[in-house]
């Protein structure tokens, strides 16, 4: 059968289309299933081959205000270059330094304040330690609402913008934050500057997630987290020397370099956001072709007020109403709220008890860098582990639970970590020992958050820069209330029991991860989102499988064929000569709901 068969039929015959006029509804009803499989199979192939030839000269189905299938834009096969997930190896390996470079600068400030509160007390004539700490609590109360408010635009407009624009302002509020003349206005600008860096730091795993395949997802955020993880480390080292050696202000002065270096990297990287670059190839199609029918499956009709308004609250509607999500936040929102106390914890212990300096001090963190580069470094083993996992039915990959092996085995060493500190923090205990213990504790945080997100972002798809948005900001809130108690906590309980509540805390927790790794399943098949996404992918698969098997025959002759048709001619069956009724065929409006349904061409 060739290509103008097929599309005939689609059309309906000469018998077919009186038959229509007498009895439309009998007509309809009886072809309508078939031909609407056939229309699927077909759209990929030859509408966009074709869109100046064979598309063009066939009219649509109508389907009174529905969009046309045949026109419905994706990606051109597997190896379509426009797809994130076929760039090249290396502007891959791009994105990813500059993601997690970025992500690295915003943290870095979190933590680089730290060494600098003895010397802004003595300035600004501040006497309360926990009054002096709000700096680090509003800088990460911020990163919360700025993943509320601003990191989830990147579903609207792309993250490559959001990114962007983000950068600027942050790299432009620490300018003020360096020449803060109080300790409040240092607060507050820092505030507002965490509001913007949220972007990178939230929608920075769902940008690797858009490049990355889920085969090697584990790996590429392995290599992203070294930004994220390592910049709360280095942030004190850092920040420490500067502030001996020079003052605290140069800690601000180096961060405003970073981002400036940071915003070049950001300026040359490309979108990812796969939702976007199908909106911007459909309004491509119609703008080259002219043909208003090019249309997305992401595309929307609904005015920008509806949209802020789901995209704002989408993350806390997944937040309280997604079982995955309330978990997933409860469990790291408290590792990551022990992670930050720890910023509070060691200058007590290090610089209060052993009286280390400022610089020295900020080297007692890297016991934790340490672990965590060790984590990183052993991620072929735990892919092999992840891989080892018997394969779902009906698949060559192992569940996305098989992740969840090595959370638990984070969620082991890490209150490990927490407790060996604990005992081993003062004198005479030697110093190493207390180093030491952050091994285990770095090792077991970032396999916790490297494969806990992971897992979250794989669950959700295309919304799970949602879910990772939610996480950010219920982990944000508790980092940063956790530190406020921390002079109190370790002045109370003494550096013993202190260490050793966040140990036993985190052994209490351990539940969680076991109970996803025994059932996750069956708490994603009980997800209603999740559902709904699982529809859509076969949807799509079962119209890329059904293209592959029927277009491909089709496509094999259509350029000869495409030109028979533009002559009039298909197996010596005369196309109209009539050009203004063929124009009236292609001149129907698709948006109308008068459009007739088995519009035709007279044959």
């Amino acid at each position: 059968m060739s290509t103008f068969d097929i599309e005939r039929g689609l059309a309906g015959s000469p018998s077919s289309a009186q038959s229509c006029e007498g009895s439309e509804t009998h007509s309809s009803s009886l072809h309508e299933d078939e031909d609407e499989a056939i229309e699927e199979m077909l759209t990929p192939a030859l509408s966009r081959q074709h869109s100046m030839g064979l598309a063009r000269r066939v009219t649509t189905t109508g389907t009174n205000g529905t969009s046309d299938p045949r026109f419905e834009v994706d990606w051109d096969g597997d190896s379509d270059v426009e797809n994130p997930l076929n760039w090249s190896v290396w502007y891959k390996a791009y994105v990813i330094f500059t993601l997690s470079f970025s992500t690295l600068v915003v943290v870095y400030y979190s933590t680089s304040y730290t060494a600098g509160i003895s010397q802004m007390m003595k300035e600004f004539g501040i006497e309360s330690e926990p009054v002096a700490t709000l700096g680090v609590t509003t800088y990460l109360i911020g990163l919360a609402v700025g993943t509320i408010i601003v990191a989830p635009l990147s579903e609207m407009v792309g993250r490559w913008l959001v990114f962007l624009v983000s950068m600027v302002i942050f790299l432009v509020l620490v300018i003020p934050a360096g020449l803060g003349n109080s300790l409040t206005q240092v607060i507050v600008v820092r505030f507002f500057g965490a509001v913007f860096g949220a972007a990178l730091v939230s929608n920075s795993p769902g940008a690797i997630g858009d490049i990355s395949r889920l085969e090697r997802r584990a790996m590429v955020f392995s290599i992203w987290s070294l930004g994220p993880m390592q910049g709360p480390v280095v942030g004190p080292v850092i920040g420490g020397f500067l502030t001996q050696y020079l003052n605290w202000r140069w800690a601000n002065w180096v961060v405003m370099m970073l981002a400036g270096v940071s915003l070049i990297f950001l300026f040359m990287m490309k979108e990812t956001y796969a939702p976007t670059l199908l909106r911007r190839k459909a309004e491509r199609l119609r703008s080259e072709t002219g043909d208003s029918r090019y249309w997305s499956r992401y595309d929307s009709k609904k005015s920008l007020r509806q949209i802020l308004s789901t995209n704002l609250s989408r993350p806390f509607v997944m937040a309280f109403t997604e079982p995955i999500c309330i978990f997933w936040n409860i469990y790291i929102s408290i590792v990551y709220g022990i992670l930050y106390l720890c910023f509070v914890a060691y200058p007590i212990v290090f610089g209060q008890m052993r009286g280390w300096s400022i610089s020295f001090t900020g080297l007692s963190f890297l016991g934790i860098g340490v672990g965590q580069l060790i984590a990183i470094g052993s991620e072929p083993l735990f892919r092999r582990l992840i891989l080892a996992h018997k394969h779902e039915p009906g698949s060559n990959k192992p569940p996305l639970e098989a992740m969840m092996s090595v959370v638990v085995i984070g969620a082991v060493a890490s209150p490990i970590g927490q407790i060996w500190f604990a005992w081993t923090s003062t004198p005479p205990t030697h110093w190493i020992w207390p180093i030491l213990a952050g091994i285990p504790f770095g090792f077991g945080n970032i396999l916790i958050f490297i494969y806990a997100v992971n897992y979250l972002i794989s669950a959700y798809g295309i919304y799970g820069a949602s879910a990772s948005a939610g996480n950010t900001v219920f982990r944000s809130l508790l980092g940063a209330t956790l530190p406020l108690a921390g002079p109190a906590l370790y002045g109370t309980l003494g550096a013993h029991w202190a260490a050793s509540l966040c140990g036993f805390l985190g052994l209490a927790i351990i539940p969680i991860p076991v109970l996803f790794y025994l059932y996750g399943d069956r708490y994603r098949n009980r997800s209603a989102l999740i559902r709904e996404l699982r529809i859509e992918q076969e949807r799509l698969e079962g119209k890329r499988g059904g293209t592959k098997s029927v277009a491909v025959a089709a496509t094999a002759t259509a350029e000869e064929e495409s030109e028979d048709i533009e002559k009039g001619i298909d197996a010596g069956i005369g196309l109209p000569t009539n050009d203004k009724h063929l124009e009236d065929d292609l001149n129907v409006d698709p948006s109308s709901d008068t459009q007739d349904k088995d519009k035709d061409i007279n044959i």
